[in-house]
């Protein structure tokens, strides 16, 4: 009985009918789907911080204006998805008590400081694009609330990248220190933010049923290589060069050949020892103990007005 089940849903995804929260679906499927899902909603929340961290500081009223809103998008992402994630039957109280645990992740790509505001120009051009790069075919995902959450979210998520470098461009017309900042929040952005696809192909062990489901459509090393191709053209454009002595175009290929990425300060970022892990952790626990009080006072008032109605 389980196999007809699983050919006939194997079928629907064939046919690029979209997976419902009613309809029947393997167990795998819905667990690969919530923690797929959350870990993108908890990144769009903690994505949030190190841009935080600049709110104060931003260079003139514009610059404020703009990334306030931009973290406010950030957090409506993050909602989308929980909301999505809790068609599967998880509910939002446990995705944030596994984030909190350290039981689940979120993109290793926010574990890392915003030392100038020049950081946040490369946030929007290298992180939010290799964001854009990896969900906008998460759009033709198999799973229908999240494909239809993914619209919006990459539509903003692009504004955000066109943004963050024109933010870089007018720094690098600027002084020589400006232009310094620029090249240097490239510098420690770009190896980063190549490991945000995740690990090689053969080391991703959920890739490939997660593309035979096709809730993913590219592998990990596809999408880098996309990214790659796409931001080295762009950053002729700032005059500034990315830190890779073997970046250089292949003719036989028709892309960027690149160097090799240090894998162990990818799986130590992961394994909590990033630069600012521990920060980061600190900061979201401590927001849902200091909004203990909103929640109760939430759920007083909802049943006060229950027994009134």
């Amino acid at each position: 009985m389980g196999t007809n089940f699983e050919e006939q849903f194997q079928q629907k995804i064939d046919q690029e009918t979209k997976i419902e929260p009613k309809d029947w679906m393997p167990q795998k499927y819905r667990h690969t789907l919530i923690r797929q899902i959350s870990q993108h909603a908890h990144s769009e929340i903690v994505g949030m911080l190190p841009e935080g961290n600049w709110i104060t500081r931003a260079p003139s009223l514009k610059r404020k204006s703009i990334l306030l809103a931009k973290i406010q998008d950030e957090a409506g992402h993050g909602l989308y998805l929980y909301a999505a994630a809790e068609t599967l039957g998880i509910s939002r109280d446990e995705m944030y008590e596994q984030l909190h645990e350290g039981k689940a992740k979120y993109s290793s790509i926010f574990n890392y400081p915003t030392l100038t505001w020049a950081d946040i120009g490369a946030i929007g051009w290298l992180v939010d694009g290799a964001a854009i790069m990896n969900q906008v075919p998460l759009c033709r995902s198999s799973f229908g609330p999240y494909a239809r959450a993914m619209v919006r979210v990459c539509k903003e998520e692009s504004f955000h990248q066109r943004q963050g470098f024109e933010s870089l461009l007018v720094l690098s017309k600027g002084t020589e220190e400006q232009k310094r900042m620029c090249q240097d929040a490239i510098n420690r952005w770009w190896w980063p933010c190549l490991m945000m696809f995740g690990p090689p192909d053969d080391e991703s062990p959920n890739t490939l049923q997660s593309m035979q489901w096709k809730i993913k459509r590219f592998s990990n090393d596809e999408l880098r290589q996309k990214f790659v191709n796409m931001i080295a053209e762009q950053v002729k454009v700032l005059h500034m060069t990315l830190p890779d002595p073997d970046l250089k175009w292949n003719e036989e290929k028709n892309q960027y050949d690149f160097g090799k990425i240090n894998w162990e300060e990818f799986k130590q970022v992961l394994q909590g020892n990033g630069p600012c892990n521990k920060e980061r952790m600190d900061a979201r626990r401590k927001a849902w103990e200091d909004g203990a009080w909103v929640r109760e006072a939430a759920n007083a008032y909802a049943a006060k007005k229950s027994i009134a109605s």
